[in-house]
């Protein structure tokens, strides 16, 4: 079992940035893969951000490429989401999830792990 805290969500004002934190914990933890989703209100879940197999290898989606920037701390299974100039279509909960497959999908089915969530709300 992985299970997955998020934090860092709030309220800001649009062109302010906030740092999600993603914490993963569990006797197989470090051998999942995380990401990030959202979910606005009357939308689905879409993907923001993840990392592949390949050293260094990070994607996005294409709401919030150039950002949004993924990194994290694989001593710790821990995973950051900065986000920089934020939008009030950023508005939504967002998700840290965890997979199994080493290599990049942003399909929400290809997660077999989910956090709570952390709500991000950016008025304008």
């Amino acid at each position: 079992q992985v299970l997955l805290v998020e934090s860092g969500g709030g309220l800001v004002q649009a062109g302010d940035s906030l740092r999600l934190s993603c914490a993963a914990s569990g006797r197989s933890a470090n051998n999942y893969m995380l990401a990030w989703f959202r979910q606005a209100p009357g939308k689905e879940r879409e993907f923001v951000a993840t990392t592949g197999w390949s050293a260094g290898s990070t994607y996005y989606g294409d709401s919030v490429k150039g950002r949004f920037t993924w990194s994290r701390d694989p001593a710790r299974n821990w995973a950051y989401l900065q986000m920089n100039n934020l939008k009030p279509t950023d508005t939504a909960v967002y998700y840290c999830a965890a997979r199994s497959d080493e290599h990049y999908t942003p399909d929400v089915g290809a997660y077999q792990y989910w956090g709570q969530g952390t709500q991000v709300t950016v008025s304008a």
